[in-house]
């Protein structure tokens, strides 16, 4: 019995005097954290050589220690300094996706706009020469409107087209009836019969269902991108709040002041600092997933029914296609009109049986595929389409899956479960790692997160992002959100557009208003009846209805 005393005795004291051998060998040296320490930038001065006593401590475990208080400070500081590089590291590439993909799609757009209008310009000049360009700005002031409501502009897409073929009927119907003369109020009747007598045919119904939902649909689009381009730049800028500082510096430096400054923390440990310093950032993500399911399917609309490329490309060849219709029905539709509203009176022009050939010689001829401008970046949007719906499917689930991405192991942390830094020493983490969101963080054994105050930025941001799904949303079925459909005779063109709250590029994040602008037409009336006398020393109606008739009957011809 005494025997077992003894030896028992024996062992506690063999015990006793190796901790304190280790304990002694441990304080001998503070050299690897200084090394380290430096090696951050920081200066060397009061660094202790030796391990001390760590009462002082705050953050990390007061046992000895190679940590002074301002050493602690600082390593505060450069905690939540690299914490944020962190975050804007593994962001960068969802950041840069948003922002290239924002400027491509929006050069592309904005080129094919530009091209299709110089194509109609000059397919137009060649072939009608001075008859076009006095009446040039009707087709102006269409691709004017187009890229003004594509650029955010408070147009309303469905009005604006209904204008445009009216003042077409109006330019039109006065050089087929130059021998009289039409009035200002003459001219409003004669616009109001648009809708009845479909002079252009049906050509204006089917382009004003393909123009609005593509154009819904590409600006939407857009839009979209610059939304998800602006909440991932400000979500990115993280609040890193005390608490989170605190249980990052334990984390990534306390091993300094263990002098163990090469060991990286347990994975399971990363995980949990992450998801509590990241808690408000994780509850972004079922607004994002939301938002990127809406933008591929408006993605799936822009290469299919909603192509703004196939609808804009041969825009010319459509308004002549109109202008022909309404040549072939000229004698009928004026018939109707006098009836309607009267007859005008004889402006006293004469009729010309000048040949045709002496004011046109040259052929109808639309450009080939290969003769049409290349678009922005010599792309298509199909191509576009099909690199940013990849892009969009790999940026699912980002938020929730940073603290993932930020503690992969090899990288921050530890590959050896063993081998790792716990929070007070090198060995296994035992705690579960926590769900991620806000309210989850409530059993963090890592961060006092206070889940009755959630990030004010982060549910701006949520906010933004519903929004923008539900204008997606709409765009998807052909409506833009602030205007529905007025009136389109049970046709299936889809909605109307415009803005009535002044949707501008940056719509979620400034709300300026445009007012609606009216046309002033008293200028382009004046100048048809310029043009109208002009004709009393030149070409007779006969002349200005052939010349414009013969062309498209070529290019007909031609077709068939």
């Amino acid at each position: 019995m005494y025997a077992m005393w003894r030896l028992q005795v024996a062992l506690c004291t063999l015990s006793v005097l190796s901790l304190s051998s280790a304990g002694e060998s441990k304080a001998r040296s503070c050299s690897e954290a200084k090394q380290a320490y430096n090696a951050k930038g920081f200066s060397l001065v009061n660094v202790p050589h030796q391990e001390i006593s760590g009462e002082h401590l705050r953050v990390c475990p007061q046992g000895y220690t190679c940590c002074t208080s301002e050493m602690e400070d600082k390593l505060n500081q450069q905690s939540k300094l690299e914490f944020e590089n962190l975050v804007d590291e593994s962001s960068h590439n969802i950041r840069t996706t948003f922002v290239s993909r924002h400027k491509k799609f929006d050069e592309f757009f904005l080129e094919l706009l530009d091209n299709s209008e110089k194509s109609l310009n000059s397919m137009f000049t060649r072939t009608y020469g001075k008859l076009y360009m006095q009446n040039s700005e009707v087709f102006q002031d269409l691709f004017t409107e187009l890229k003004r409501y594509y650029t955010g502009g408070n147009v309303n897409l469905e009005e604006m087209l209904n204008d445009f073929w009216s003042r077409l009927l109006e330019r039109m119907f006065q050089l087929l009836n130059s021998q009289y003369h039409f009035t200002d109020d003459y001219l409003e009747c004669v616009s109001k019969y648009t809708d009845q007598l479909k002079p252009f045919g049906d050509v204006p119904r089917k382009l004003k269902a393909q123009v609005t939902r593509a154009f819904i649909a590409a600006r939407t689009f857009v839009q979209g991108l610059m939304v998800g381009r602006e909440v991932a730049n400000r979500v990115a800028k993280v609040n890193v709040v005390p608490a989170c500082v605190r249980a990052l510096t334990k984390m990534l430096y306390c091993p300094y002041c263990r002098s163990m400054p090469g060991l990286k923390p347990c994975h399971n440990y990363c995980n949990n600092v992450m998801r509590g310093c990241l808690a408000n950032q994780a509850d972004l993500d079922a607004e994002w997933n939301l938002f990127i399911d809406a933008m591929l399917l408006v993605a799936d609309r822009l290469e299919g029914p909603f192509n703004i490329e196939a609808v804009i490309e041969p825009v010319d060849i459509k308004i002549s296609d109109a202008i022909m219709t309404m040549q072939d029905n000229s004698m009928q539709v004026s018939a109707k009109v006098f009836q309607g509203c009267g007859q005008p009176k004889p402006s006293g022009i004469g009729r010309s049986a000048r040949g045709i050939s002496d004011v046109f010689s040259a052929r109808f001829r639309p450009y080939t595929p290969e003769e049409r401008p290349t678009t922005a970046a010599g792309t298509s949007l199909n191509r576009l389409v099909i690199d940013i719906k990849d892009k969009l499917k790999e940026s699912k689930r980002f938020w929730s899956n940073l603290p993932d991405d930020i503690c992969a192991k090899g990288k921050l942390t530890e590959t050896d479960d063993d081998q790792c830094w716990n929070s007070h020493t090198k060995g296994r983490y035992f705690p579960e790692v926590v769900k991620e969101g806000l309210t989850n963080q409530l059993n963090n054994p890592e961060v006092d997160v206070d889940i009755t105050r959630p990030d004010s930025l982060i549910r701006q941001q949520i906010m933004a992002l519903r929004v923008m799904t539900n204008k997606l949303k709409n765009a998807y079925n052909g409506n833009d959100i602030y205007f529905q459909d007025s009136s389109d005779e049970g046709s299936s063109s889809g909605s109307g557009s415009g803005c009535s709250d002044g949707c501008t590029t940056e719509f979620v994040f400034v709300g300026t208003e445009a007012p609606v602008i009216g046309a002033d037409r008293s200028d382009e009336r004046a100048a048809v009846a310029a043009a109208g006398k002009s004709f009393s020393s030149g070409p007779s109606l006969l002349l200005v209805v052939a010349a414009l008739t013969l062309p498209f009957w070529a290019m007909q011809t031609q077709w068939r």
